[in-house]
């Protein structure tokens, strides 16, 4: 089973609650307000600030477009 991306509708980052992109290629949802990724382990996201990771500049803008 996959991530489901009807979940993008409905789940938010849990510092801003802005809108989170899907990252297919790394497993990973991403905030571009706070310029932070959070994983998705065997297709559950996790919406932890503790587990997520800061994006480099070059990263956060390319998920802005």
């Amino acid at each position: 089973m996959a991530f489901n991306i009807a979940l993008l509708d409905i789940i938010a980052c849990p510092l801003c609650k802005g809108r989170l992109k899907l990252d297919k290629e790394q497993q990973r949802l991403i905030c571009t307000f706070d310029r932070l990724s959070y994983p998705v382990k065997q297709d559950i996201p996790v919406l932890l600030a503790t587990e997520s990771t800061e994006l480099s500049a070059d990263e956060a803008e390319q998920w802005r477009s």
